[in-house]
Formats: structure tokens, sequence, C-alpha cells
């Protein structure tokens, strides 16, 4: 069922969203208080712990073969529940904030050297509609999900204590 992992909308420096960063492999900063990349980004937490960041860089700026495609530029979850449900409920947040998908749909980029006990890096994403379609040019596993493949939109709540709307 959609709908029911309990995301929430938040920003790029939320301190609870930050401490789940700080513990996922691609941290490039430990103890930032911006867990995202630059430019357009929409942030999700969830007190299972989970934290999704769904980054939309411009296309100029982009070095990888999915150039204008929303990526998943962060996705850890910490507690009980199924990974691929929470990922095609955060994908449906993503289309509530941004109701026109790009063509490319959303891309991620899974690194098989830091996930555990995985025979096939990014199993979750599969079972959340995504395709593996090739591998960047560093080695890391490339997953696609095209717009026709994507789940209705779906208003996430807005994040507890927060000073204003996201």
């Amino acid at each position: 069922m959609e709908g029911l992992t309990s995301w929430r909308s938040s920003w790029r420096t939320d301190p609870f969203g930050r401490q789940i960063a700080d513990r996922h492999y691609n941290r490039q900063s430990i103890g930032a208080d911006n867990f995202a990349p630059p430019g357009r980004c929409f942030v999700l937490v969830s007190d299972v712990p989970a934290l999704w960041v769904t980054s939309w860089p411009f296309a100029k700026f982009v070095q990888h073969d999915w150039a204008g495609a929303w990526m998943n530029s962060c996705f850890r979850k910490e507690g009980p529940g199924l990974a691929s449900e929470m990922i095609r409920d955060a994908v449906a947040h993503t289309i509530w904030k941004w109701p026109n998908p790009p063509p490319l749909g959303m891309v991620t980029f899974v690194d098989p050297e830091k996930v555990e006990h995985k025979r096939q890096p990014g199993y979750c994403y599969k079972k959340a509609g995504f395709e593996h379609v090739g591998y960047t040019k560093g080695g890391l596993w490339a997953w696609q999900l095209l717009p026709e493949r994507m789940p209705e939109p779906i208003e996430p709540e807005p994040r507890l204590g927060a000073l204003f709307a996201v």
C-alpha cells in the first residue's frame, strides 16, 4: 500500500536528516549542516529512521549519461519496513512536489563495494520498479525509473517542528 511509510517533507539542513546522512556511505562532509547536493532538491525524513533526497541538477552541470533526470542522491533506511515501499512512496512524494517528471525520469547510483551482503546492489530499487540500466564510469550500478512507471503523486506530511512549509 502506497502512502503509508510516514515520509515527511523536510529541508537540506534538517538536523534529524543530517544525523542519518552522516551514516550514509556517500556522505562527503560528515557533520556539515547541508547534506544535499547543490541546486534543486526535495528532502524527506521518516521516524523509521530514514532519509531520502531527490535532487534535480541542471543538465549542463551533469557528467553522467542521465543528464536531466531527477537523482535520488541519498536513501538510507535504518529501521523496519520494506525499502522498496519507502522508495515508491518517496518517488510519489517527489511527483507531488514536481508534477512533471523529466523524460529520463529518476536515476540512482549504488556502490557495490559499500552495500553489505548484496548479490545485486540496488535490489530494493528493482523491487520498487527501477531498471538496471548500466554503470557509471566509476563502476556504480545505475538504476532508472522512467515516468510511465512512476506511482501517482502523494502529498507528504509536513516535518514536525518545521518553521515553514516545504
